[in-house]
């Protein structure tokens, strides 16, 4: 096996924990759904450390990290919601966002051309935030009191990065897709 592909096969075991992650929620069984989260969690931050560290980053990588992140993360989101755990406005609002770079992406290849998306810093700190938002609402569920005020905080936290990085891709791709438009003219 070439290490190379090391990442695109820790993605791949990625996607592979989101069903038994959700089916664990929905089935009343936060302690293994939590252990595997955070295991699925921790291999989001050794494939990309790895691509990096090593310069094995490829076109395929990017696309699996991406899907792997955003099933993991909105299937264990709605999952949670479902079952009362997480306030929906907050996973609606992540849902948004999702959908939002999704239609813009297909629009800009559609309309401006092929490009390629780099998760950008405030990004990488949403998706983070909201790891730590399902570990929380796994936790508590668990039975850890934390405090009604710190939990509505970290929520806030959590909706103030979702909307500030859509706004961010939104800024940034519609500023090139304007520029490259005007460049054809």
């Amino acid at each position: 096996m070439n290490p190379r592909h090391i990442p695109n096969i820790i993605s791949v075991m990625r996607l592979f924990m989101v069903a038994p992650v959700v089916a664990w929620i929905l089935g009343g069984r936060p302690a293994p759904a939590l252990v595997l989260f955070l295991i699925a969690g921790a291999s989001d931050a050794l494939d990309g450390f790895l691509a990096k560290r090593y310069g094995w980053q490829s076109r395929v990588g990017g696309f699996l990290d991406g899907i792997a992140d955003k099933l993991l993360l909105v299937g264990s989101m709605l999952a949670l919601a479902w079952m009362g755990a997480l306030p929906v406005w907050l996973v609606a609002a992540a849902m948004a966002r999702d959908a939002i770079i999704v239609t813009g992406g297909v629009a800009f290849r559609l309309l401006v051309g092929p490009f390629t998306a780099e998760p950008s810093r405030l990004s990488k700190l949403n998706t983070a935030l909201q790891i730590g938002v399902v570990a929380l609402a796994l936790t508590r569920w668990l039975g850890v009191a934390y405090p009604d005020p710190l939990v509505a905080a970290v929520h806030a936290a959590c909706l103030v990065l979702v909307v500030a990085s859509g706004a961010g891709y939104v800024v940034v791709w519609g500023r090139r897709a304007v520029t490259e438009l005007a460049g054809r003219s």
